[in-house]
């Protein structure tokens, strides 16, 4: 508890010190920022709205190629980071602005929804089916559960997979899915 007096202390005295350049600036979370972490970017906002694409020279495109190839990989979902990362390595160069910005609409997305979309499990938005990088990885996934796995080994669409190692267990006894 004292800790937390102290830090809100510390803020009014922050904040306090700084009136001056706050009412002088149209946005004062933008003059906090270096000092609390404040950013543009909200749970309302794009990240299309904040990153700048600016493919005029090979410096700002490399940044650019790996702040995506960072996004693509480090989403806490390792399907996804496996999926979307190799797909993101593999094509980063190739794309044009129109399909980075595909790009970055689908990394804005939420994990588990785009997993959901990817592996056929449900079907997606129509303004995500028809997003050219999002219907590329997806083809992509689809070729590969194609050539990987039977049909009937994966989930039904709309379905939720519940299938367990105890699935020929059967009997009367036995559960009617799953292992519970």
């Amino acid at each position: 508890m004292a800790t937390l007096r102290k830090a809100v202390i510390n803020i009014h005295r922050l904040i306090n010190s700084n009136k001056g350049t706050i009412s002088a600036s149209p946005n004062p979370l933008l003059t906090l920022r270096p000092l609390l972490g404040y950013s543009r970017i909200t749970p309302f906002t794009s990240h299309t709205q904040s990153l700048e694409i600016d493919l005029s020279n090979e410096e700002s495109k490399r940044r650019l190629f790996n702040r995506l190839l960072y996004r693509s990989k480090q989403r806490g979902f390792l399907e996804l980071d496996l999926v979307l990362g190799k797909w993101v390595e593999d094509n980063i160069h190739s794309l044009d602005e129109n399909r980075i910005k595909a790009l970055i609409h689908v990394l804005d997305l939420e994990n588990p929804d785009l997993w959901k979309w990817i592996s056929g499990q449900e079907q997606p938005p129509e303004s995500i089916s028809i997003n050219p990088v999002f219907a590329a990885v997806r083809e992509r996934v689809m070729k590969n559960l194609d050539s990987h796995s039977a049909p009937e080994a994966r989930a039904t669409p709309g379905q939720p997979w519940v299938r367990g190692w105890d699935d020929i267990k059967k009997g009367q006894d036995g559960p009617v899915s799953g292992n519970q």
